[in-house]
């Protein structure tokens, strides 16, 4: 019986390690975008394995914020950013 619990808390160990690893090894680069699209504005933050996968993702977020619907969701992530800043 103690070894089935011994092997249970080992199994669970090496489970959070490899949890904790992939999330927080993912997360090399952060950076904030600010973006402007029909008068309005919004900056965000994100964090990817790359600067540019980084910049990609707070490019949607702002837009996110700032366009309604489909179209102008594409058209404000086509549009160049006011400022990128790389936090890391």
């Amino acid at each position: 019986m103690k070894r089935t619990g011994l092997w249970i808390a080992a199994g669970a160990l090496a489970f959070l390690a490899l949890l904790f690893y992939f999330t927080l090894g993912m997360r090399r680069s952060r950076v904030e975008v600010c973006m402007e699209f029909h008068g309005r504005r919004a900056c965000r933050t994100a964090s990817a394995e790359t600067p540019e996968k980084a910049r990609r993702a707070a490019i949607d977020n702002a837009c996110a914020l700032i366009a309604s619907g489909v179209t102008d969701s594409i058209a404000c992530q086509n549009t160049p950013p006011l400022s990128v800043r790389r936090l890391e």
